[in-house]
């Protein structure tokens, strides 16, 4: 907050290779945020006292490590980012508290006071990933936006930034290069209304 004013979440892409990910749940939102990890990586692994039968379907298909007890304090020690998909606001609280002793990213689900970040509704299509965020005012509304703007993308979108891929690797670097590229991907989307 500043000057009485709340901020907004700064919009960033985390690379997550060499990051581990500890998932704290095994309930159903819990599955979906796993789900949504494992778009971007699989070193996740999840502490739970109880687990659904999708999200251990899901842990023994990508043989996900995991635990089936309760959280200790001391278990995000050796991860980059703890997700707690728990409905017990107190230890939300306390894990968020800890996670500032590891330097580690937190995520507790639905309590904005002990996130340091928030998960955004989002399309993955190949190499585009589109994010939409209300900074918690309306998840509803960042999920409609979502479903909206992903209609509007063709499928053809995963070639196209291949071959966008091909060409920086192969032209040489430079301002003609540079207007080369803006100018087919200019064009690459107002075909979208053809």
């Amino acid at each position: 907050m500043r000057d009485g004013v709340i901020m907004g979440y700064f919009p960033a892409f985390l690379k997550l290779d060499n990051k581990k990910i500890l998932l704290v749940g095994g309930g159903h939102i819990a599955y979906e945020k796993l789900v949504h990890l494992l778009d971007f990586t699989n070193d996740v692994d999840i502490i739970a006292k109880e687990y659904s039968s999708e999200m251990m379907h899901k842990i023994e298909t990508l043989r996900l490590g995991y635990a089936k007890r309760a959280y200790k304090k001391g278990d995000i020690a050796d991860y980059a980012i703890v997700i707690v998909a728990i409905d017990d606001i107190p230890l939300q609280a306390e894990i968020f508290e800890e996670s500032k002793n590891y330097k580690c990213l937190c995520n507790a689900v639905d309590s904005v006071d002990y996130c340091d970040f928030i998960f955004p509704s989002y399309i993955k299509q190949d190499d585009l990933t589109i994010a939409v965020s209300t900074s918690g005012a309306s998840p509803a509304m960042a999920k409609h936006l979502r479903y909206y703007l992903q209609d509007l993308i063709p499928q053809s979108i995963g070639a196209f930034l291949q071959e966008m891929r091909s060409l920086r690797k192969t032209l040489p670097k430079g301002k003609e290069r540079m207007k080369m590229l803006d100018e087919k991907a200019k064009k690459y989307i107002e075909s979208w209304s053809n």
